[in-house]
C-alpha cells in the first residue's frame, strides 16, 4: 500500500511505519498526522473507509470514541484559563443538584482524573439509546453514589466522563459542550473534528470495523467496579453508523474527525496554548495539564497510570515519550493522541479497523516510535 498525502524529509520511518501497518494486514483504513512547532512535517492516509472498498480520502472522518476526551478536557481547561471555572472547587458549585448523595465535595479534578467515583451508571442503562438523552442521564449522574472515595483512586470513566464535563461547561456557559468546542476551538483552528456531527458530513464518515466484542465485554468478578462500570447496555462499534449516534453529543466517547484534526487541535497545546496565532489558553493554562492528580493502577483498566489534568502523563510506569513533559489519550479500537511540549510536537493517529482491547494496540505505538526516532535523527 502506498499512503497517500505527504511527509517531510527526515520523517520517512513515520511513513514506513504507517505502510507496514496496511502491509502486515493490521489496517482497512488509517490516516496519521504530526506537527511539530504548530508546522505540518506528516500528513498521511490510505486503505478503505469501510469493508466495502471505498478509498480512505483526504477528508475522510471517523468516529475515534475516547480520543474525544482530549477534546472535552480542553474545553474545561479553556474555561479555566480564563477564570471562568476553578479547577479544584466542587462540582456542586456550578451544577447544584450534582452536590447528592454524598457527592458535595467531588471536585471538577476528580472529574478531569476519573477519580470521583462515577466510573458507570447505576443503575445500569438498558438501552444505548438512553446515551442520546442528555437531561436524563445527568439526572442519573447527579443521583448517584459514588464507588469509591473520591481522589483515592482512579477507574476509568469510560463514558460518563464526558457528560459530567459537558454539564458543567453548559451550566458555566449556558452552552451544550459540543457547541462550545464547535465555536471556541475547532472552528478558530479550522479542525475537523465534531461532538454532534452536521448531517452536511455524513457522506465523508467512514465505518468502523468493530472488534471480536463490544465495549466491557470482560469476565471481571461480579460487583467490582470493572463489572459495574460496563455493566447493562454493551456498545459493539456499530453505534457510529447510526445517525442517532452521530447527532447526539456524547464527549467521553463520540467525536468523529481524523488525524488532522485531532493533531491541528492539539498542536495548539503542544506549543503552549498558541498555534499561528490563534491562542487557546494561556502557557500556564497548558501547563496545567502537567499536574499530577492520581497515580497507581486503574480500577477499571487495570493498568498503572497517572493522570494529570484531562490526560494520561508519561511516566515510566506507562512511558509514551522519551520526553518528560508529554501527556496523551487514546480511543476504543486503537486511535491515539500524544502531545509533548518538550519537542512542540503533536502526534496523531486514526483509523478504522478496531483491536480488540480497549487501551489501544500496537500500531499507533509503532507510528509514535517511528516518529521519536526520526526526531532524534534530525
Amino acid at each position: 500500500m502506498n499512503a497517500h498525502g505527504f511527509c517531510n524529509d527526515g520523517f520517512e520511518a513515520v511513513q514506513q511505519a504507517f505502510e507496514a501497518n496496511f502491509e502486515q494486514g493490521k489496517e482497512v483504513g488509517a490516516s496519521i498526522c504530526v506537527t511539530q512547532d504548530g508546522e505540518t512535517v506528516v500528513d498521511l492516509w490510505g486503505g478503505d473507509a469501510d469493508g466495502k472498498g471505498q478509498p480512505w480520502k483526504e477528508d475522510t472522518i471517523v468516529n475515534v470514541y475516547s480520543t474525544t476526551k482530549t477534546m472535552a478536557a480542553t474545553c474545561i481547561l479553556i474555561l479555566a484559563d480564563r477564570a471562568e471555572l476553578d479547577l479544584h472547587a466542587p462540582v456542586a458549585q456550578y451544577w447544584p443538584e450534582f452536590a447528592q448523595a454524598g457527592k458535595e465535595e467531588i471536585k471538577v479534578a476528580h472529574i478531569m482524573s476519573h477519580s470521583s467515583g462515577l466510573s458507570g451508571f447505576d443503575p445500569p442503562l438498558e438501552s444505548v439509546h438512553e446515551l442520546y438523552q442528555w437531561d436524563a442521564i445527568c439526572q442519573r449522574l447527579a443521583a448517584q453514589t459514588p464507588w469509591w472515595k473520591p481522589g483515592s483512586q482512579s477507574g476509568y470513566h469510560a463514558v460518563t466522563q464526558g457528560y459530567l464535563q459537558g454539564e458543567i461547561v453548559r451550566r458555566v456557559t449556558g452552552q451544550s459542550l459540543g457547541t462550545f468546542f464547535r465555536e471556541q476551538v475547532a472552528e478558530p483552528l479550522g479542525a475537523d473534528f465534531h461532538i454532534g456531527l452536521d448531517p452536511v458530513h455524513d457522506s465523508r464518515v467512514g465505518e468502523l470495523q468493530p472488534p471480536s466484542e463490544g465495549l466491557g465485554r470482560t469476565e471481571a468478578k461480579k460487583g467490582s467496579v470493572l463489572a459495574r462500570t460496563f455493566a447493562g447496555a454493551t456498545l459493539d462499534a456499530t453505534e457510529p453508523r447510526t445517525e442517532a449516534w452521530r447527532r447526539a453529543e456524547i464527549p467521553a466517547a463520540g467525536g468523529i474527525g481524523n488525524a488532522r484534526s485531532v493533531a491541528r487541535i492539539h498542536s495548539a497545546l503542544a506549543c503552549g496554548g498558541t498555534v499561528n496565532g490563534i491562542q487557546l489558553m494561556s502557557e500556564p493554562g497548558v501547563h496545567r495539564i502537567l499536574e499530577e492528580q492520581i497515580r497507581g493502577e486503574d480500577l477499571v483498566l487495570g493498568a498503572p497510570l497517572v493522570f494529570g489534568m484531562g490526560f494520561g502523563l508519561n511516566d515510566p510506569s506507562f512511558p509514551i515519550s522519551p520526553n518528560p513533559r508529554a501527556f496523551f489519550w487514546g480511543g476504543w479500537g486503537g486511535s491515539l493522541a500524544i502531545i509533548d511540549l518538550d519537542a512542540r510536537v503533536s502526534i496523531a493517529y486514526v483509523m478504522n479497523n478496531m483491536a480488540d482491547n480497549l487501551m489501544g494496540d500496537l500500531r499507533g505505538a509503532a507510528i509514535a516510535g517511528s516518529v521519536y526516532a526520526s526526531l532524534a535523527q534530525r
